[in-house]
């Protein structure tokens, strides 16, 4: 790879990020992937992405909390994606300090880097739609099998009121600020995607994040599972592909659309209870399994669900995968993986380093 000639992906060996590498890497694109492999799972996507791209790819390690890392990648790169985060709510309750070293200073390295160079490389950044809290200002009613919004709203717009709720979203929600204020301060250009439930092929969910897999892997390996809350919350799950189409779209049009947010999510089309997907993927496992209840989690929202408008108007983007199928998708995927029991423990990034020989 010649200097300057590679898109960079941060967190590119977790779930979204190697499937966007590997949309990338088929259209000719050079990609590296830098990722501190701390999560369970992603050494079988560096694997699988190396072997199909070979020297297309290069994979760096490390921890985006490191700057000095972070500026050397930075610098040689034409377009960032930027994905590394701590992901789990429950985590960042548990260990606040890492959250934030690894949200909001890995993304203000990010930030810094490219404010360091004569010509800025574009930077989509993945926030959540977490930094809206719990939306208690939305009027919402539970018809005893889902949640809904009461005042008829096709869902939540850019516009909603910021409200960080947890370590997790503080962390999120401040470095989504930093983002969007160094394209008006500094003018790097800049894109901020607010982010529903994402499920699809190379996740390898977990109790703490990626409820969608995790349920299916629970089925496959006849493991009971746990609602946190009453199991009628709502969610607009979006699949990975769709996602993927819409961060290409955003970045081709950076140029135009620096220091805008969207809210990306399955919108209404794709919204659906927690219970709702458990039944349904009981249907295509054909399997039952105990299904427990437990305390709400801190900040969760009784229903979130995307307004696409805005992405659709500046994107010309919508999701195009029904959440029946892209649940089909997804179970055959972990089946053909042979990924038929639940994740509920992260492995440490020493032992993915090992394991994946890098």
């Amino acid at each position: 790879m010649r200097e300057r000639d590679y898109t960079l992906i941060t967190g590119g060996a977790g779930f979204i990020g190697s499937n966007l590498a590997d949309a990338l890497l088929e259209k000719g694109e050079n990609v590296v992937l830098f990722d501190s492999l701390s999560r369970a799972g992603v050494e079988s996507n560096v694997e699988w992405l190396t072997a199909k791209h070979g020297s297309q790819i290069r994979v760096e390690i490390g921890d985006v909390a490191n700057a000095q890392r972070v500026t050397s990648l930075v610098r040689g790169a034409t377009r960032v994606y930027h994905l590394a985060a701590q992901v789990a709510v429950t985590t960042s309750l548990k260990d606040p300090r890492a959250d934030l070293e690894s949200n909001l200073l890995g993304t203000f390295n990010i930030l810094e880097a490219a404010r360091s160079m004569a010509t800025p490389p574009p930077i989509l950044f993945t926030s959540t739609n977490k930094v809206y809290g719990g939306l208690d200002g939305v009027e919402i009613e539970n018809t005893g099998r889902a949640y809904r919004y009461a005042d008829g709203r096709v869902g939540i717009t850019e516009t909603a009121p910021l409200d960080f709720h947890s370590p997790y979203g503080c962390s999120k929600g401040a470095a989504d600020q930093y983002v969007l204020d160094y394209s008006r301060i500094y003018d790097v250009p800049t894109i901020v995607f607010r982010m529903s439930c994402i499920y699809g092929t190379r996740q390898f969910g977990t109790e703490d994040q990626g409820w969608v897999a995790h349920f299916a892997r629970a089925l496959l390996g006849d493991a009971p599972i746990t609602i946190y809350g009453d199991g009628n919350q709502v969610r607009d799950v979006l699949w990975v592909g769709d996602l993927v189409d819409a961060m290409q779209r955003a970045m081709e049009r950076v140029g135009r659309l620096s220091g805008q947010v969207y809210n990306v999510g399955g919108g209404p089309n794709n919204a659906v209870s927690v219970r709702a997907v458990i039944d349904r993927l009981m249907q295509i496992t054909n399997r039952r399994v105990p299904v427990e209840l437990s305390d709400w989690r801190p900040g969760d929202q009784r229903i979130y669900v995307t307004d696409p408008s805005k992405a659709a108007r500046d994107l010309g983007w919508r999701p195009t995968t029904p959440w029946t199928s892209g649940l089909n998708r997804l179970v055959g995927w972990l089946e053909s993986a042979n990924l038929s029991r639940p994740v509920i423990t992260l492995v440490q990034p020493e032992a993915k380093r090992q394991a994946v020989g890098l």
